[in-house]
């Protein structure tokens, strides 16, 4: 009860914490712009608390799972001088991109704080060598520091692996710095053969399933979202995803692995045959960084722009079909993910995955999200007059009804992942 109890209540603080900064940001671009708003509610559904301001009422709901800032002229047009159909386009661009931003700029300041503070960085100085891999063959010696790749400036170990797994096993141009002194390599990475089962896993040491790589189909071969994997070949593997790595990529002359999962209570053995990879590596172990404020800052500053980046390349990759619909998480499945949080840490980090989300998504151009209303203004101030209201609201409804039914979509999906 007590478990229950503090799930419900991270799971409500990150929603209803993040609904709330983001209605706050329309709200405070409104009174800055001198627009009249006339509620702003935190929640759908019944009346918990109100209280009345000079000129806004402010609301507590039931539902912690949105809000909304009513303004004077926002849904139908009034003729008062501090509507909001009044102003002036700039200023109804701003306070409806006020949302989404405030959301996005949280969770880059969240996640730049949180990184700041943990500090466990990898730098880009080779402290080991793996014999016969390329970087040793070449003459790359320990105690270098790797500076470019093909021309182009590293500081992490992420931009390495990038650099080296974009080359599909081409030419590199390696810059190095030896004791002051700066050197030129070229080599091919070496390319290890591996074998893929196309699975996610719920955590480091858990060996439950949680998704899986739709290039690879694995979920077609018999496994399913939820399936812990207890053995393999017979070799005990639960819990221990270094175990499970270790006997998918030992010898097997069928490349055929029986898979013993437990799925509700019940121990099920599928044939899986995963997808035979190639990997690139230089073969090199870099060094940890030292441990101290600036190199903190100096890391989160990097690792927090591919954090932010990371939701246009998702965006990219379900645009372009490599992320399916299916795969997709409402409120539902966001409070799963929640509940099975391990920690602080682990808590803000999702705290601000979701806001960051939550932004750019809500800056999306289609009705009725907010971006699809930034478009709506700038058809206005291309046309130099608005749409008739008719029309708005046609777009707006069409927008809406879409919305709602993929919201049943991804609800239904989110629920289907936990019983199924």
């Amino acid at each position: 009860m007590v478990s229950f109890l503090i799930v419900a209540i991270k799971i409500i603080f990150l929603l209803g914490f993040l609904i709330f900064i983001h209605e706050l940001g329309h709200y405070t671009v409104a009174k800055l712009c001198k627009i009249k708003v006339n509620e702003f509610a935190l929640g759908f559904g019944p009346v918990i608390l109100s209280k009345q301001g000079k000129e806004t009422k402010y609301q507590l709901r039931l539902i912690p799972l949105g809000g909304f800032v009513s303004m004077e002229g926002e849904d139908s047009r009034s003729d008062e001088d501090r509507a909001f159909n009044k102003a002036s386009i700039a200023k109804r661009i701003a306070i409806v991109a006020a949302g989404g931003l405030v959301n996005i700029i949280f969770a880059i300041i969240l996640y730049f704080g949180t990184q700041s503070v943990i500090g466990n960085n990898i730098s880009t100085k080779i402290s080991n060598l793996f014999p016969e891999y390329a970087a040793e063959t070449v003459g790359i010696l320990p105690g270098d520091e790797i500076i470019k790749i093909n021309g182009k400036r590293v500081r992490k170990q992420s931009d390495i692996n990038k650099a080296v797994d974009n080359s599909k096993g081409e030419e590199l141009t390696i810059l190095i710095n030896r004791n002051g002194s700066k050197l030129e390599f070229k080599t091919k990475p070496t390319g290890v053969n591996y074998k893929d089962p196309g699975l996610y896993l719920k955590a480091q040491d858990n060996t439950t399933i949680a998704g899986f790589d739709s290039s690879i189909k694995i979920d077609e071969q018999g496994l399913k979202r939820g399936d812990k994997i207890i053995a393999i070949n017979g070799i005990d593997v639960e819990n221990d995803v270094s175990k499970m790595s270790e006997v998918l990529q030992g010898e097997n002359e069928k490349n055929t692995f029986k898979f013993t999962v437990k799925r509700k209570n019940e121990e099920i053995d599928v044939d899986i045959i995963p997808a035979n990879k190639t990997r690139y590596q230089l073969g090199v172990e870099l060094a940890k960084a030292d441990k101290n404020l600036a190199n903190n800052i100096y890391y989160a500053f990097f690792d927090t722009g591919d954090f932010a980046f990371s939701i246009v390349e998702n965006l990219k990759m379900l645009f372009s079909g490599e992320i399916k619909t299916r795969d997709l998480m409402g409120p539902v499945g966001i409070s799963t993910v929640v509940a099975e949080s391990n920690g602080f840490q682990d808590f803000l980090y999702i705290m601000a995955l979701i806001s960051l989300s939550l932004g750019v998504t809500n800056l999306l151009p289609f009705p009725p999200l907010d971006g699809g209303k930034i478009v709506l203004l700038i058809i206005e101030a291309i046309r130099r007059k608005p749409l008739q209201e008719k029309h708005e609201i046609g777009i707006q409804m069409i927008g809406f009804v879409l919305m709602i039914m993929l919201s049943i979509y991804v609800t239904y999906n989110d629920i289907f992942r936990i019983f199924e």
